[in-house]
C-alpha cells in the first residue's frame, strides 16, 4: 500500500502567499467599492426628488394652480416634504449650516438658501466645488415662458422643472 502524501512545506507556503497577495488586492478596493455605493445612493435619493418635482407641479397644473407665485413656494419648499417617507439618513432643516452640523452620509436642508445638502462620508474621488465643502447642495430650478402668440408682459406658463445641484460637481470623474 503506497503512503498518502500530503503538501510540502514550500507548496504551503506559496498557496498562502498567493491567497495574502488577493486578499490585499480585493480589500485594498473595497472604500472604492464603498464610495461608488454612497454616490449611486445619493444619486438615486436625487432622483425620487425629480420625480416628486415633476408631481408636485402636474398636480399645481392640473388644478390651474401653476402660477409663478405658487411654483415660487415650491422652489422654495423643503424638498423631503415631497416624499411620502423621507430617508434614514436625512437630519433635518437648520439655518446657514456647516458641513459639521450633521453626520457624513446624511441629507440636511438649508432654511436661508433653501438648497438640500448631501454632506459626503467618503470622498477620496471627490473635488469640493467653490465653497471649499465635501457636499453637495441641490436646488430647484423653474423655467418659465411666454407661450407663442400671448401678448408681450403676459402670463408665462411652466417650461420646466428640474431639481439639481447648484454647481457642478465632480466625483469619480
Amino acid at each position: 500500500m503506497k503512503a498518502q502524501r500530503g503538501f510540502t512545506l514550500l507548496e504551503l507556503i506559496i498557496v498562502i502567499s498567493i491567497v495574502a497577495i488577493l486578499a490585499g488586492l480585493f480589500l485594498s478596493r473595497i472604500p472604492y467599492y464603498q464610495e461608488q455605493a454612497e454616490k449611486a445612493a445619493m444619486e438615486q435619493i436625487a432622483g425620487a426628488m425629480q420625480s416628486a418635482l415633476v408631481m408636485r407641479t402636474g398636480s399645481l397644473m392640473v388644478r390651474g394652480a401653476a402660477n409663478e407665485k405658487e411654483l415660487g413656494a415650491l422652489a422654495s419648499d423643503n424638498p423631503m416634504n415631497w416624499l411620502q417617507q423621507k430617508p434614514k439618513n436625512y437630519s433635518g432643516e437648520f439655518f446657514d449650516p456647516t458641513a459639521r452640523t450633521v453626520t457624513p452620509g446624511h441629507w440636511m436642508f438649508d432654511l436661508k438658501s433653501h438648497d438640500l445638502i448631501y454632506v459626503l462620508d467618503r470622498s477620496d474621488y471627490f473635488t469640493p466645488g467653490k465653497d471649499g465643502q465635501k457636499w453637495i447642495r441641490f436646488h430647484v430650478q423653474l423655467q418659465f415662458e411666454t407661450p407663442a402668440g400671448a401678448a408681450a408682459g403676459g402670463q408665462k406658463e411652466l417650461a420646466s422643472s428640474l431639481f439639481a445641484p447648484t454647481e457642478p460637481y465632480h466625483w469619480f470623474d
